[in-house]
């Protein structure tokens, strides 16, 4: 199995960062998204994962074009032999952590139910933000990266720049690596999921 890691937006995208805080200091979401992507790729690659990132540029990627390197990987491996990971952090001002599939039922659904396991299981602490109407726990919407890639992609959202106590966390050198060691628990249990299937 392929494991293709993108790290959401990029240095210039507007508004994607944290409330300037009282000590003076403020998340940017491309900082943090790429700090965890890297995290994440150096530690699969050194099991010997079959891993690569999507994005290596610090400006931002336009959706279509992080589409296009998906796709252009899954035509060679096969889609059903991808697992697209999208790490972002949240924000609105709210609290907690979540994934996101594409809408319906779709094989993205039963990976995102092995992050949001091993999610609980690293922040036991924290609110797991679900969605269970139709039976498991991935919030589901067409956003452009899940709707568009040809394998399954499954987008995490690690806490909220913009609640204090969240990007405490995350801005946090602990923090980040429980949410990127949170991350390789989860695909290296996807890569089993998928083997066995």
């Amino acid at each position: 199995m392929k494991i293709l890691i993108d790290n959401g937006h990029g240095k210039e995208t507007p508004g994607k960062r944290s409330p300037v805080w009282p000590d003076g200091s403020q998340l940017y979401e491309y900082e943090f998204n790429r700090d965890i992507a890297r995290r994440v790729y150096a530690v699969l690659t050194a099991r010997g994962v079959d891993c690569e990132l999507i994005v290596s540029e610090i400006c931002d990627i336009s959706l279509a074009e992080r589409v296009r390197r998906v796709n252009k990987i899954a035509r060679v491996v096969g889609p059903s032999n991808c697992l697209l990971v999208s790490i972002h952090a949240n924000a609105g001002g709210g609290t907690g952590w979540e994934a996101w599939t594409s809408i319906g039922q779709t094989e993205a659904d039963n990976y995102a139910t092995i992050f949001y396991e091993e999610a609980a299981r690293a922040f036991p602490e924290k609110r797991m933000r679900k969605d269970m109407p139709d039976g498991d726990p991935d919030k589901e919407e067409n956003f452009y990266i899940l709707k568009h890639t040809s394998c399954p992609t499954v987008l995490t959202e690690n806490f909220f720049m913009d609640t204090k106590d969240d990007c405490k966390l995350i801005f946090s050198g602990s923090g980040r690596q429980r949410v990127a060691d949170m991350h390789v628990a989860a695909i290296v249990r996807c890569i089993e999921y998928h083997n066995n299937k």
